[in-house]
């Protein structure tokens, strides 16, 4: 498998893949400080719905017959469950416990990737996993850190939820360019969202300027470009080299935290920090060698 069919060198495909986990990293900010309280489902449903008809009203290209259940599958996994319980861990955890529990995604990924396609994972990249996860676990011993039960379940199951659509999108090649593709699946996303946004959520009545200018940030920015750059990246990189990659919003969220809200970092959270970063460039260089030409994928 030859993970860079395009021009552009490897690096910037890294580069422009990374962005979009950094921006995601800025959501449990965006939420705490901005949104109105108590409405997960609702913040879920207007990130992605908006985002989804701009496109496809841009890229007015229909999936083959074949493609829409692959297709309905990766809207649930990639969209509709993650961006519901990744809101509902936002209200009920601080950014960076929450994305703590996330970062075992580049784990599911290489144990989905061994146990499905047969392919087992370098030591380097199973060692460097392992490692962002503990690295992310030392984050949780910096002051003001807390559990709660049920956000920390929403997590778990949101990184599972990710995971899978990760590894699913580059096993699945739906005959859609990067932009359509990531219209449908923020479209159908949003709308298996939006029955629960009526169902659970209060009603948004009124909305402030900050309000309705979080939601529009959250939409534009932090659902239709950053899903376009992520999306891209599946196509062009292995799903470990991507699923690593996540393991910068956490870095992002607990950054924000403190810069943002004054959230200590303990130096044992600092080390876990710098951790990290070792991590994600250890299974960068392990999972694309593995992946390129005259190697063993």
């Amino acid at each position: 498998m030859k993970p860079n069919t395009t021009n552009t060198p490897l690096g910037t495909q890294l580069l422009l893949t990374a962005v979009a986990p950094l921006i995601w990293g800025t959501t449990y900010l965006v939420t705490s400080e901005w949104l109105p309280a108590g409405r997960p489902f609702t913040a879920a449903a207007l990130r992605c719905l908006p985002a989804g008809l701009l496109l496809l009203l841009c890229y007015r290209q229909w999936p083959r017959r074949q493609d829409w259940g692959p297709l309905a599958l990766l809207s649930a996994l990639n969209i509709g469950a993650f961006q519901a319980l990744l809101f509902v861990a936002a209200y009920r955890l601080p950014g960076g416990v929450a994305e703590v529990v996330g970062a075992i995604q580049p784990l599911l990924v290489m144990a989905m990737t061994w146990a499905l396609d047969g392919r087992r994972p370098r030591r380097l990249a199973l060692a460097a996993g392992t490692g962002g996860v503990l690295s992310m676990a030392a984050l949780l011993l910096a002051p003001g850190a807390a559990w709660d039960a049920v956000g920390v379940s929403a997590a778990l199951v949101g990184a599972a939820c990710m995971a899978a659509g990760t590894f699913l999108s580059r096993r699945w090649r739906i005959d859609l360019p990067v932009l359509p593709l990531t219209g449908w699946q923020l479209l159908l996303g949003g709308l298996m969202l939006l029955p629960w946004a009526l169902w659970l959520d209060p009603a948004l009545t009124q909305i402030s300027a900050s309000e309705a200018g979080a939601y529009l940030y959250l939409s534009l920015i932090g659902t239709l470009l950053s899903y376009a750059l992520w999306f891209r990246g599946l196509r062009l990189l292995p799903p470990v080299s991507v699923a690593s990659l996540g393991l910068l919003s956490p870095l992002c969220a607990v950054l924000l935290g403190w810069l943002w809200l004054d959230q200590g970092l303990s130096p044992i959270g600092a080390l876990g920090f710098l951790g990290v970063l070792i991590s994600i460039a250890l299974v960068q260089r392990a999972s694309l060698s593995s992946a390129a030409p005259g190697t063993k994928a």
